[in-house]
């Protein structure tokens, strides 16, 4: 390895794990984002599927570290052309991205002649192809990988609960990957957004101590827990399709815990219970002065009746449309407006847009007036400069960007530990 760590970033969005692991600063704006170690992004894709009118994220990503810094192309059909010599790809220390929660079903055995196959255009399988891709290129690429994901791919599918995430670390298993991972509720760690994901962290060609890993790994330091009441042990299949079929059949939970690591195909697995105790931010601390709001983000009176029935509890009869069947409807009261007091709740894609919703979040101004947030806003509540996304994009593409990316702060702080572990590597060699 050189003395800097190179990074591909696969599903990049707007750049939230470069922005995390190399820092951004832009003195003119007044951005200033710490690097947490000597990391140098040197290959990055985004694609969203459909039109070009449909890469908005990527031409932010562009505008922001610059014209080339990504293949705005689908990864699948980038890694053909690599197989077919019609594409380079450079060699990297890590990779990093966010990858959809899918049915991660295996269809081929690992045995046989070209090794594990899965469902055609799910993503991890681009994944896990981009890392045969390094390994092949040399043993040495690729020794860290960083995945984030929601924290329900721990339990899918519903038939099988545990199985898709095992079939991921089966998979990392089969390439020589150790594996940390912690579901991180960025709020517990002083951010100011409930967001609530799982961060996966594999270094390869490392032997760890189960549970020494656990208690004092690198997401342990990155995100301090209690020491846990109890731990679990699970075995992992070796075969990935052996992981498909059979893997807890008919269990009502699944086996894999908040915290966890993996070597080889053993499994230690605990609960896991913040022990934060530094400074905290709320929705309010982000904020734009009321008079700084566009007149189109303020509710208007005539759909405040509306919201209120949105955000309201209700139990009422409702009739399917397509079949005329008839079935009951309840769900709780949310707060209206949102406390700015708190942390927010989590951002979805569908933030933006003037239309009444359940899901939206809506503050309260100084002068009782009901708005809701600006994109400024959602940008920094996922801890990005305010107007990262300013870049041309409507209210909507910005809200939906925003709704796919990360808190910002979360691979900071496990890039921060990674680059102790290679510092401390390259000083022992």
């Amino acid at each position: 390895m050189d003395e800097e760590i190179k990074v591909a970033e696969l599903f990049a969005g707007v750049g939230g794990f470069r922005l995390g692991l190399e820092g951004y600063c832009d003195d003119a704006k007044g951005w200033n984002l710490p690097s947490a170690g000597p990391y140098r992004t040197v290959w990055a894709n985004q694609w969203e599927p459909g039109s070009d009118k449909r890469q908005f994220a990527a031409r932010c990503y562009e505008a922001r570290f610059g014209k080339g810094s990504l293949v705005n192309e689908d990864i699948a059909a980038v890694l053909d052309e690599y197989d077919a010599g019609q594409r380079a790809i450079p060699d990297v220390d890590i990779v990093v991205g966010g990858f959809p929660c899918q049915d991660y079903s295996v269809a081929r055995p690992l045995s046989h002649a070209d090794g594990i196959e899965g469902k055609k255009g799910v993503l991890w399988w681009s994944i896990y192809r981009f890392l045969r891709i390094q390994l092949a290129k040399s043993p040495d690429n690729a020794h860290w990988c960083l995945f984030e994901n929601v924290d329900r791919l721990l339990k899918s599918p519903a038939k099988q609960r545990g199985r898709d995430f095992a079939v991921i670390l089966s998979c990392l298993a089969s390439l020589g990957y150790s594996v940390e991972w912690r579901v991180v509720n960025s709020a517990e760690y002083g951010f100011p957004q409930r967001r609530k994901r799982v961060y996966i962290l594999a270094e390869r060609n490392v032997q760890w101590d189960l549970k020494e890993r656990l208690l004092h790994g690198a997401m342990a330091s990155a995100f301090p827990m209690e020491a846990p009441e109890a731990v679990s042990y699970v075995d992992i299949p070796a075969d990935p399709y052996v992981v498909s079929q059979s893997f807890n059949v008919g269990g009502k939970l699944s086996p894999f815990l908040d915290a966890g690591v993996m070597v080889g195909s053993k499994v230690i697995t605990c609960k896991a219970l913040e022990a934060y105790n530094g400074p905290r931010e709320t929705l309010g601390d982000v904020l734009i002065p009321d008079v700084n709001v566009p007149e189109e983000f303020f509710v208007p009176e005539s759909q405040r009746e509306k919201w209120e029935y949105l955000k309201g509890s209700k139990k009422e009869k409702r009739t399917n449309k397509a079949t005329g069947f008839e079935y009951s409807y309840s769900e709780g009261a949310m707060s209206f407006p949102d406390p700015t007091d708190r942390p927010s709740r989590t951002i979805l894609t569908g933030e933006g847009g003037r239309g009444a919703s359940r899901f939206k979040h809506v503050v309260q101004c100084a002068d009782g007036r009901l708005r809701r947030l600006v994109p400024d806003e959602l940008d920094q509540l996922q801890c990005f400069p305010k107007g990262w996304t300013d870049t041309g994009m409507t209210d909507g593409q910005r809200a939906f960007c925003m709704g796919n990316a990360l808190v910002v702060g979360i691979p900071h702080l496990i890039g921060l530990e990674v680059a102790k572990e290679f510092s401390s590597k390259k000083g022992s060699e």
